[in-house]
């Protein structure tokens, strides 16, 4: 691929990457206090409360995993930048909408909307992975996750100070008002050079595959996507339940709770970029299965543990996995696919993430129902080991041969 001479990808790196900051920390702005919203908003009793707290929690993926194909096909037609501006305005508008709720029924249509609107993130990935060279692009892609990460991180800390001190409903404003700043950042210190593609001149999702040199390899890709978000959202439903078993009657659950919850996201900023990297180097097949691997080797010691530190310390291990996992999945797409395509790719990929992210946690609360929660660890290591045995049937016995550039 050849970048074009007036167009600074590493400028946009940087850019994107804030933006990624902004939208990953304004969704999470709001998640500290989702319950306590939904009951501001008239749902009383336990099982209603946790009912309704799942659908607005899960539906935004749901719709998000309808409607990427849609904007991955407007993306290859109109261009990445587009798409950026439009999920950034899109989503501070349906944030404004939602700190007006009346009723649940409508915080849960704009729960919906907002799956619709959204998909910042993989654009930025497409818009990335589309200018850098590809020898590159493992450490670009690894890079621009963190900023994602970061703003997750950050956000639920930042989202309940801001409730406590000013109340539920300013905190949506306040989310707005960031996707707002991403909006504009985007608008005027993003540069991209693309022609406009007539609807007559695209290509239908048949065609798109027929490009692929490697369609097969590249539907395996999706389904890893998947599974690894099946993995990673197994765990979060039992997480603080766990913690609770485990460390007997302590006084600061939720901090501890909290802390252990966020330490895979500080494991992943550090690892994505050096992995990223390093896979540009050995191959991001090989960064992708090794990690697989030792995400294996670290969930099931989680299943035995007996202090809350030694989770802590497991899941940072475990952190340092994801961080590399789904960049090298990212830069193996880039590779398998064209320019022409690629915004369809990621979007497709990004559905079967959004997949992922409604089952994990379905699955994890099922298996935790049935058999304890020590069990969600051992099938979360199965799920990965199906997953990495998968992996190395289509990948691993190919060799590493980069796109020139």
């Amino acid at each position: 691929m050849i970048v074009a001479p007036n167009i600074n990808w590493q400028r946009n790196l940087f850019v994107v990457w804030l933006g990624c900051f902004l939208t990953g920390a304004a969704f999470s702005l709001v998640m500290p206090f989702l319950p306590l919203y939904v009951e501001q908003l008239g749902v009383t009793g336990h099982r209603e409360l946790n009912l309704w707290s799942g659908l607005v929690f899960s539906i935004t993926f749901l719709f998000s995993a309808l409607a990427s194909p849609f904007w991955g096909s407007l993306a290859d037609r109109r261009g990445r930048k587009l798409m950026l501006l439009r999920s950034a305005l899109g989503m501070g508008i349906v944030m404004v909408l939602m700190g007006f709720a009346q009723n649940i029924w409508q915080f849960l249509a704009l729960r919906a909307l907002l799956g619709v609107l959204g998909g910042f993130i993989p654009n930025a990935n497409a818009l990335i992975a589309t200018q850098v060279p590809r020898n590159r692009s493992g450490w670009a892609l690894g890079t621009l996750s963190t900023g994602g990460v970061s703003g997750a991180l950050l956000g639920p800390v930042i989202g309940g100070l801001l409730a406590d001190s000013y109340g539920l409903r300013p905190v949506f404003f306040i989310t707005a008002g960031v996707l707002f700043l991403c909006f504009f950042m985007t608008l005027y210190a993003v540069k991209e050079q693309f022609t406009p593609v007539h609807k007559k001149d695209m290509l239908n999702g048949k065609q798109v595959f027929a490009t692929l040199t490697k369609p097969r390899l590249v539907l395996g890709l999706f389904v890893t996507t998947m599974i690894i978000q099946v993995a990673t959202g197994s765990i979060a439903p039992i997480l603080t339940l766990y913690v609770r078993e485990i460390s007997g009657n302590i006084n600061n659950l939720a901090f501890v709770s909290g802390f252990i919850a966020s330490v895979p996201g500080f494991a992943a900023l550090l690892s994505a970029p050096r992995l990223g990297k390093l896979g540009d180097r050995i191959g991001p097949e090989r960064i992708l299965i090794a990690m697989l691997i030792f995400s294996i080797v670290v969930l099931v010691p989680m299943a035995f543990v007996q202090t809350p530190w030694q989770l802590a310390a497991l899941r940072f291990l475990l952190g340092v996995a994801d961080g590399a996992m789904l960049p090298a999945v990212q830069t193996l797409l880039i590779y398998n696919c064209t320019n022409q395509v690629a915004g369809r790719i990621f979007s497709y990929n990004q559905s079967f993430r959004d997949i992922g992210n409604v089952s994990g946690p379905l699955l994890g609360s099922s298996v935790a129902a049935s058999f304890g929660f020590r069990a969600v660890f051992l099938i979360t290591a199965a799920v990965v080991l199906f997953n990495a045995i998968y992996s190395y049937w289509f990948l691993a016995r190919k060799s590493h041969q980069p796109p020139p550039d």
